[in-house]
């Protein structure tokens, strides 16, 4: 058996890194010989979407309550007073739905595609170090409501490999490409923040959506951009690279940018380490299921990796996750 692992690790990870584009000369024999199509872009939608309805809970309470305490499957409390929920502008009366995601493994955040990146003050990205990934939403009858006094979590800091005081309070953004960048709160003054207090996160929120508890992941070393080549027949609308940083837990890094002249997904903000070692992850949907491959490398200036089809695999969103996690 052990034996075995051996071979599948060889076969899944392999330790190819190139600095130059070179022609994918293989992909077309690949995929003449394996009949395999590449997806489409709603069909990669589609697994991504199942893999966020996968890590969806929902609550129902009556407003009418007052101060109400919901306690997700990890254990957050979720706080808030039902007195404070309007409809257009209007207090709520009856039962409201609540939807709630948190996450706190990158693998989860890789099949959901919600990675760590967040905006600096030049309007750079930059991987964010995460204590938790939290949307909260509240409707009735479908239809969205809105807080006038905020809501707040209660985050066990067990959760997150333990409490860090360098945490601060991030919103995330969603645009037109599906791509999440998180914007720090810095006016905590409007009441918006998150604090420790023994071995739980406070984190206190002024409104429904997307938050993060985070902070930028720190290296002295000179930075450079990042170029990657997927299989042919794979762009930005169907598939996705992402990096997993070797040593943090909760980071991923993904390349936000697809340049279609020379069809190669960029880091194009220049902000990836020299020496980095990481992990670079290709993924896409193959008849339902992840098709995917991971490659260990260390970062040059300048680097191009490629990624060939025959070294892909296919597997279950619970393997891939799995194997997400199990990186160093």
């Amino acid at each position: 058996m052990k034996h075995l692992k051996t071979i599948l690790g060889t076969f899944f990870i392999t330790t190819l890194f190139f600095t130059s584009c070179d022609p994918q000369d293989d992909n077309d024999d690949f995929d003449s010989q394996n009949n395999i199509i590449p997806a489409t872009a709603q069909e990669f939608k589609n697994i991504r979407t199942n893999a966020l309805a996968n890590h969806t809970q929902n609550f129902q309470f009556d407003p009418s309550d007052g101060n109400i305490t919901l306690t997700s499957a990890n254990g957050v409390q979720i706080n808030i007073n039902g007195n404070c929920l309007t409809l257009n502008g209007n207090p709520v009366s009856g039962q409201v739905d609540l939807e709630y995601v948190e996450l706190f493994d990158k693998g989860s955040m890789l099949t959901t595609h919600k990675p760590t990146m967040g905006e600096m003050p030049n309007g750079d990205k930059s991987v964010l170090i995460s204590g938790g990934e939290f949307f909260i939403e509240a409707t009735q009858n479908g239809i969205p409501l809105t807080t006038n006094c905020g809501l707040q979590l209660v985050i066990p800091a067990s959760l997150t490999g333990g409490a860090d005081p360098l945490m601060s309070l991030w919103e995330g953004q969603i645009d037109a490409e599906d791509n999440l960048t998180w914007d720090e709160v810095d006016n905590p003054a409007q009441g918006a923040d998150v604090f420790v207090e023994g071995t739980e996160y406070y984190g206190i929120l002024q409104g429904f959506g997307w938050s993060n508890v985070d902070r930028f992941y720190s290296d002295s070393r000179p930075k450079t951009q990042l170029l990657v080549e997927a299989p042919n027949g794979y762009d930005f609308s169907n598939s996705a690279i992402y990096l997993s940083y070797d040593g943090e837990e909760s980071g991923l890094a993904a390349l936000d940018t697809f340049d279609d002249t020379l069809q190669l997904f960029s880091e194009h903000y220049g902000q990836i380490p020299i020496g980095l070692e990481c992990h670079v992850i290709f993924v896409t949907e193959d008849n339902g299921v992840w098709r995917y491959a991971i490659k260990p490398v260390t970062i040059v200036d300048n680097g191009t990796i490629v990624f060939t089809l025959s070294e892909t695999t296919t597997g279950t969103e619970a393997a891939l996750t799995a194997l997400i996690n199990g990186l160093p």
